[in-house]
């Protein structure tokens, strides 16, 4: 039967996302080892609030009041992350085995639900044990993430078909080793081109062997972050920067995932590439199953007027600044509004990488919600950004680009990062004292669009 102007494909997949470190808590409970997230959070001044994670949403007691209101809202499926010191709390050696049971619980409360779970094995959170032996910038770790990987396939791979490998690993690069704001807290930049390289070996060696131990049905893919750049100005200086920009951004990390190289201009740009070896841009393209694209917003870029020489950059020296056009929406961490930038998005990966199947992995914005009278958050700014990129997703599906699926950044408020609990992302509102659930206007809106896999006939308005 035909699809109606504003349904999604049969088979559509509905879900939310979360992250360990951001939801779990029980930081030091059955086993758990340090994570360098951690051991971030002490760091004087590198939490905003000087908050901390030790409970954050608790959800590794609550997981199945968690679990249960995913499904109940219409949602089929859960994005989640394994903690890696959880189940290695050194980052080598055998299984912890309460880390292993607490996984398989909750994948069998997912399946138990009707939801189906798609795991991440990498979502920030290294053992600080591998940190203190050099971590990401250091080759040994992508080797220890593939020891890992192995372990979980082995655990969870009799009841978990999709896996992604890796999160964002430009964030988890550059945040974390070359800008600092990140754990753990590192400003090199050298190191941080360094980690990147091992962050996506390391999801090679695991595509690798997770392939030797799961079933044909299973599926391996990575989430990326990706954005579209337009240059601020045709001034030839402000389309280099927003080539140079988007090359660290972007192509940095497609193309060796999907082509098997690095790019050229890039490669030029920052003086080399000596920390790969011959075998390694093979193994980072080991053939997926599908790319996650992580979107939230697109970047206008004009030169920073810096007299930056090629072979001198990195990724923190680009000579490319990013500005903001008057007029756009903002959210309430600074990130503009632009549903059309999803929909030019998937336009290139379907021009620029055929053949690629492409899930949405996150989406999502920060908006000041407001508890009513009743205790309801009636966020109507968050139903209008869900409504205004599906719109455009749907169009980009529409015109070929092949997305199978959509996962909502974030199921609940949680722990967000270096800017602790302030920022609320969640469909579903924390009291973060009590930590009393109250499912928000935008996860009824949004959970109806997932049981009906179409969008209203009219538009949310802002």
């Amino acid at each position: 039967m035909a699809t109606t102007p504003l349904e999604f494909p049969h088979g559509f997949v509905w879900g939310a996302a979360t992250a360990a470190f951001q939801v779990e808590g029980a930081v030091d409970e059955d086993g758990k080892g340090v994570s360098v997230w951690d051991t971030f959070t002490t760091v004087p001044g590198a939490i905003a609030g000087g908050d901390t994670a030790t409970e954050a949403c608790d959800h590794y007691h609550r997981y199945p009041e968690d679990i249960g209101q995913l499904a109940d809202l219409g949602f089929g499926a859960y994005r989640f992350s394994v903690s890696w010191p959880r189940i290695q709390p050194e980052g080598i050696g055998k299984a912890n085995a309460k880390g292993i049971d607490h996984y398989r619980r909750v994948v069998e409360t997912c399946l138990e639900r009707g939801v189906t779970p798609y795991v991440t094995l990498y979502h920030w959170d290294l053992p600080q044990a591998l940190e203190d032996a050099g971590g990401w910038p250091n080759r040994d770790t992508a080797h220890r993430f593939a020891d890992f990987a192995a372990l979980v396939g082995d655990a969870l791979g009799d009841l978990v078909e999709h896996w992604i490998t890796v999160n964002e690993p430009k964030v988890a690069s550059h945040a974390g080793y070359s800008d600092g704001i990140h754990a753990p807290g590192i400003r090199d930049p050298r190191r941080g081109l360094k980690a990147a390289h091992h962050l996506l070996l390391g999801h090679g060696l695991a595509t690798q062997v997770l392939r030797q131990r799961l079933g044909s049905s299973s599926e391996v893919g990575i989430a990326l972050d990706l954005t579209p750049v337009t240059a601020a100005t045709p001034d030839p200086a402000d389309v280099a920067a927003a080539r140079r920009f988007d090359g660290n951004f972007n192509r940095m990390f497609l193309e060796p995932v999907l082509q098997g190289r690095y790019p050229q201009d890039m490669v030029e740009w920052f003086g080399g590439t000596p920390f790969v070896r011959e075998g390694d841009l093979e193994l980072i393209a080991a053939p997926i199953d599908f790319l996650g694209v992580n979107y939230y917003r697109p970047h206008v870029v004009r030169s920073a007027g810096h007299t930056t020489a090629a072979g001198q950059g990195s990724p923190t020296s680009l000579d490319a600044e990013v500005v903001t056009p008057p007029g756009l929406e903002v959210t309430e961490v600074g990130w503009t509004v632009v549903p059309e930038g999803l929909h030019d998005l998937l336009l290139r990966l379907r021009d620029e990488y055929p053949q690629t199947p492409l899930l949405i992995t996150e989406n999502g914005a920060a908006f000041p919600d407001v508890v009513g009278a009743d205790g309801q958050v009636d966020d109507q700014r968050r139903v209008a950004y869900f409504d205004g990129h599906l719109r455009q997703m749907l169009r980009a599906i529409r015109s070929g680009a092949d997305v199978r699926g959509y996962f909502a950044w974030t199921l609940m408020d949680n722990f967000e990062w270096a800017e602790g609990y302030g920022p609320r992302f969640g469909l579903v509102r924390v009291d973060f004292e009590t930590q009393q659930r109250t499912p928000k206007a935008s996860a009824r809106w949004l959970g109806a669009v997932a049981k009906q896999n179409r969008l209203p006939s009219t538009g949310a308005s802002s």
